[in-house]
């Protein structure tokens, strides 16, 4: 039976490595984790089975282009699938909720974050769910390469919507990870299914370029064959723009890819680049996620990548037909402290994760907050943040209880009495206590959620399940907004500095893992083991042999890694011509630390509410490490 699905609805006649291992796991019941190499069809070991298990299958994933590529893939199979994100209008969502309700979908892809909305909870609770897909799952590690806090709840979810079972996927878990990903699952070890990470198909090379030289460089290596697909890495947005407009003006058909670019640009670009309209991507790391193009023929690193975990990754993209492929780093060490800085820019201030504290009510009731707002008085990173309240569970301070919307407002479809007039009973007084206590506008009814409760006895649950009725039968439209996150507080009585100085030190630490990280990979990069056999060990895979004959290193020895650009002296920098503009734009005196990380270019709250990133002293230091700017900083202040 579930070889005639392999061939009905896929066009296989047998499964790749691992995949009819984990597939059988799951058919039998049991959770289990996939961890195949990029490209090596982890994805059908829930799209598989999820055709054969009686309820939903729940898919997680931290990308909306990893959800909407994987979407498409389903659809065009057909395959009873949809997605639930914040790129859907409401009518599209209850749409799909119903269609979920009635059993017509068999796989719903979301967001981590999806389960932090209070009504797509409600909704879930009512549907029974077969299998929990956790997509990337390496982000559940406090100490993988892409930790993601909301992951860590993930597990808490699974049991409070009576989930048996669970699939975790992820391409770039190492052996301490693997482990981590288990514990928190509670995963026999048995019932990972790990397949070799070396693709005999690639052949990696580490090329030492000065940075003056990079540009030529990569030119003369796209003219040997500009129409081979080729996926060029870079570490910032500029630096896409720039290299693009290079190699155009060099006669290369080129283009940029980042974030920062409108929506419809990435998508055209994407989608020009996968039916082989364009061949060049200039990209950095938000281009290539559930990227599907089997012939890749290059990925070039322009810069370093942030770890070995992302190289892997990324050159995981470039030939999954199985023909040769090849992966070249363009290596010097100029702008490692820029792959430093992010690392720096994820460290919270003492002062800021004392701000945190003081918000916590020590009376004995519940912490409620809005996110942005205590991010932005505590100059502390949104994920940063996350993690820290994290860390705050772990320490028994804080339980997270629930997430809810503070503004809901309806506009009418039909009107409250029209309403009314369909219920009967204790009903329409509980409908007239919501209408007369929602303080109407033009178009839209504020809920005041206060008054009523006030004026009827009733809970908010109540009130938010009838207006959640009135919009699926076309009532109103409802919208919503402002989350606000609600905690229990296990223990009032911590010490506010004690603890500040506890998370600050973890803090401290988790940023020397990364720092470390990035060291491992420059040791990679430049050591004389073979890079295939140490990128498969890496990951825990011992090969027979210790080396592949086709690499840098097996072909013409280790490579050479230099800083080719001679820095001048930070002495000889105006202080005040960098960083005084900036300062008197601020409302209060920035920290020496705040200084430091607008001269390296390091995004944090407060200079994004400032508007600064448009000031000429943003990251004019970027290129220095930052020990040393924050060192000067102190002297010249």
């Amino acid at each position: 039976m579930v070889n005639e699905s392999l061939k009905k609805y896929f066009g296989f006649d047998q499964f790749r490595a691992g995949q009819g291992e984990v597939i059988e796991r799951i058919l039998s019941g049991v959770s289990a984790a996939a961890i195949f190499p990029t490209g090596s069809g982890k994805s059908l070991c829930y799209q598989l089975p999820a055709l054969h298990l009686p309820n939903l299958t729940l898919v997680v994933s931290p990308l909306l282009a990893l959800m909407q590529d994987q979407l498409d893939f389903l659809t065009s199979r057909g395959i009873p699938a949809a997605k639930i994100d914040s790129s859907l209008m409401r009518p599209q969502e209850i749409d799909i909720m119903r269609r979920v309700e009635r059993g017509e979908i068999k796989i719903l892809l979301i967001a981590v974050e999806r389960f932090k909305n209070e009504r797509f909870r409600n909704f879930l609770s009512k549907v029974p769910i077969s299998l929990m897909v956790v997509d990337e799952a390496h982000c559940i590690s406090e100490w993988g390469h892409n930790f993601r806090p909301d992951y860590l709840k993930l597990p808490v979810y699974k049991q409070d919507f009576n989930i048996p079972q669970a699939l975790l996927l992820t391409a770039t878990a190492t052996p301490a990870v693997i482990d981590d990903m288990c514990d928190k699952f509670k995963l026999e070890r048995g019932n990972v299914i790990v397949t070799g990470f070396y693709r005999e198909n690639l052949h990696l090379s580490v090329l030492p370029v000065g940075e003056h030289d990079k540009d030529n460089t990569l030119a003369g290596m796209l003219k040997e064959s500009p129409q081979l697909p080729t996926i060029v890495y870079v570490t910032l947005q500029k630096t896409a723009e720039h290299v693009a407009e290079f190699l155009t003006s060099a006669g290369i058909n080129a283009v940029a890819y980042h974030a920062g670019m409108r929506n419809d640009d990435r998508v055209q670009i994407q989608n020009d680049f996968m039916s082989g309209r364009s061949c060049c991507i200039v990209a950095t790391i938000a281009f290539g996620m559930g990227i599907d193009k089997r012939d890749i023929r290059r990925v070039i690193h322009y810069d370093l990548p942030k770890s070995i975990e992302n190289y892997s990754q990324e050159i995981g993209r470039a030939g999954r037909d199985g023909l040769e492929s090849d992966c070249t780093v363009l290596a010097n060490l100029d702008n490692i402290n820029i792959l430093e800085n992010f690392v720096y820019g994820d460290t919270p201030e003492l002062d800021g994760i004392r701000t945190v504290l003081s918000e916590i009510p020590r009376d004995g009731s519940n912490w409620e907050f809005k996110a942005y707002t205590v991010s932005m008085a505590s100059n502390i990173r949104m994920l940063t943040l996350k993690t820290l309240l994290v860390y705050l569970e772990m320490q028994g301070i804080v339980r997270p209880m629930y997430s809810y919307f503070a503004d809901y407002r309806y506009a009418n479809k039909i009107s409250n009495d029209e309403i009314v007039q369909k219920f009967k009973g204790e009903r329409c007084n509980f409908l007239n206590a919501i209408f007369s206590s929602s303080k109407k506008g033009k178009k839209w009814s504020v809920v005041d959620f206060g008054s009523i409760m006030e004026n009827y006895r009733t809970d908010r649950s109540r009130i938010v399940a009838a207006l959640e009725y009135f919009d699926q039968q076309g009532y109103i439209e409802l919208a919503a907004k402002e989350t606000i996150e609600v905690f229990r507080v296990t223990n009032p009585d911590f010490n506010i500095d004690h603890t500040a100085a506890e998370l600050y030190n973890l803090f401290g630490h988790k940023e020397q893992v990364e720092l470390d990280r990035i060291a491992r990979m420059v040791h990679y990069f430049s050591g004389s083991e073979c890079l295939s056999f140490a990128l498969a060990k890496y990951f825990g895979e011992e090969l027979a042999g210790n080396k592949c004959g086709h690499c840098s290193v097996c072909r013409k020895g280790r490579a050479q890694i230099v800083r080719s650009v001679q820095l001048k002296s930070l002495e000889s920098f105006d202080f005040n011509q960098l960083a005084g503009e900036f300062i008197e734009r601020l409302e209060t005196s920035p920290s020496n630390d705040l200084l430091a990380r607008f001269l390296c270019g390091i995004t944090v709250p407060v200079i994004t509410k400032a508007k600064a990133k448009q000031l000429s002293g943003f990251g004019s230091l970027e290129r220095y490490p930052y020990a040393d700017v924050r060192n000067w900083v102190d002297v010249s202040r």
